[in-house]
């Protein structure tokens, strides 16, 4: 498998983990991409976008390091933030100022890992729908 093939192959994972309807579609979506070597998770987030960037950015390296996806090392936590800021940064014209909720899916294979935020924005009944996803390599 080629390295840009092993790559896109991690991200559609973590987008379909974070795009998933229910933890029963998780868990069978885990179970899957386990058989192919790929690790995965997703947890949920919600709340004001702009104060609580950090509280994603810390749910995405517990959920991971909980998962078994990374070890208790820098560089795994750093590959981790770095994705999961980079995935923020892509949402944020859209976000800023506003109330986000949806989940926040994380997929790794070998050195791949990849963080995708996919969102719900919006102000009372107003939503838009929002993706940000990062790549970095372990």
């Amino acid at each position: 498998m080629s390295q840009h093939f092993k790559s896109a192959t991690v991200a559609r994972a973590a987008l379909k983990l974070a795009m998933s309807s229910s933890r029963e579609a998780e868990k069978e979506f885990k179970e899957n991409y386990l058989q192919e070597g790929i690790r995965a998770t997703a947890v949920d987030y919600g709340g004001e976008f702009a104060a609580s960037m950090q509280k994603v950015l810390e749910r995405a390296v517990v959920a991971a390091k909980r998962e078994g996806i990374i070890d208790q090392t820098y560089r795994s936590e750093g590959a981790v933030i770095g994705a999961a800021r980079e995935a923020l940064i892509q949402v944020l014209p859209k976000a800023i100022g506003l109330n986000v909720g949806g989940k926040i899916g994380i997929a790794r294979k070998d050195d791949d890992i990849v963080v995708v935020v996919f969102f719900a924005v919006g102000l009372l009944h107003l939503n838009e729908v929002c993706v940000g996803l990062g790549h970095r390599a372990i």
